[in-house]
């Protein structure tokens, strides 16, 4: 075959001799199509070397085979492990996928309402972006299958971890070593005003310590923004209270690593004077010896993908799948000075807002 164009599917049907639309069925094993001629349009697809384009698919099927996937940031560890996952699996099973950054307001607001996926693809994975109320029906309007991969709060099937149990697990790992002056640096997206404050990890650390009988005090609770940067600032705060945390939690192990750094700079000793913990289980994490809740982020991309493959089959998958975590103790934790200490009594169910 000449190499210097394209072969188009209407090559390969006029060369089997079938129409536009059986060459497309038979290449895609659909319905209707007898074995003889399927067997001839594959050979000669085969011998023009033709690659199936997505709108070729489209004609037989009515399906693109190529996945939306909706990402808040690109260069964080967290995102490129989700969508590290889901790409495998998506890959695996032949289908293509198609990368959105909505990373900034002005991008977020173009794509939820020029939808540029819409009728490009025969489905949409949000990788962990809380979605407004109006941005959801945007979505739905497309018509396509709707998946969630991290974060719970969406209202279409979704995989994700307990953020509230994560942190409750850190919570309780420190009470038990005798800490009650606890600090928490929590983490909102800048770009998401709206949010609500005592979203899921926050919840927990205030279940956790209530739970446990302990007051929390307001002065060791700083907000900031994801990053360990800002997570070093807001430490610098925490270390100007009257009376020094014994512990601090951050709400991700970059943010714990920023904390670190601070209280290392502050001439202080870390677990010795101050105990931290992240959430996460980043590889920079065992690296620097710090304790941490660890969740499997590969694993939610990939059982994502698989939830999105079962509902694009017909299946009736578990709509809600939370994966498990788990304290891996390392050397930033240690029993606080002049305490005892102590069980802590699991924290309760935390019930969402």
């Amino acid at each position: 075959m000449n190499s210097s164009r394209t072969v188009g599917l209407a090559d390969v049907a006029r060369e089997a001799g079938v129409s536009l639309a059986t060459a497309s069925r038979a290449l895609n094993s659909a319905y209707g199509v007898a074995a003889a001629t399927r067997e001839r349009v594959t050979e000669v697809a085969r011998r023009l070397e033709y690659v199936a384009s997505p709108e070729a698919s489209r004609l037989a099927t009515g399906a693109t085979r190529s996945v939306a996937l909706v990402v808040p940031h690109l260069d964080r560890w967290y995102f490129g492990e989700m969508v590290g996952g889901l790409e495998e699996v998506l890959r695996e099973a032949g289908h293509d996928v198609l990368l959105y950054h909505v990373g900034d307001p002005e991008g977020r607001h173009a794509f939820f309402e020029r939808l540029p996926a819409r009728r490009k693809v025969d489905a949409v994975v949000v990788v962990a972006v809380p979605v407004t109320d109006h941005e959801r029906r945007r979505l739905e309007l497309m018509g396509v299958t709707i998946v969630a991969a991290g974060g719970q709060d969406a209202t279409y099937p979704y995989v994700s971890i307990d953020d509230a149990a994560a942190v409750r697990q850190a919570t309780d790992h420190l009470l038990r070593l005798g800490h009650r002056r606890i600090a928490m640096i929590t983490a909102v997206d800048p770009d998401r005003a709206d949010q609500p404050v005592h979203r899921g990890r926050t919840r927990g650390f205030y279940a956790a310590m209530a739970h446990a009988g302990v007051p929390v005090d307001e002065e060791l609770v700083v907000t900031t923004d994801w990053g360990g940067v800002p997570a070093a600032e807001a430490m610098e705060k925490l270390l100007s209270v009257r009376e020094l945390p014994t512990a601090v939690l951050a709400h991700s192990d970059e943010m714990a690593l920023g904390a670190m750094r601070t209280v290392r700079r502050a001439g202080l000793r870390v677990p010795e004077d101050i105990s931290v913990i992240g959430i996460d289980d980043h590889p920079l994490a065992e690296l620097v010896d710090l304790t941490t809740v660890r969740q499997p982020v590969r694993d939610q991309g990939l059982q994502a993908a698989r939830l999105l493959l079962a509902l694009l089959r017909g299946e009736d998958p578990d709509p809600a799948q939370r994966l498990p975590t788990r304290v891996v103790v390392r050397r930033t934790t240690a029993p606080a000075r002049d305490a005892q200490p102590g069980p802590a009594r699991p924290a309760p169910e935390v019930p969402a807002h």
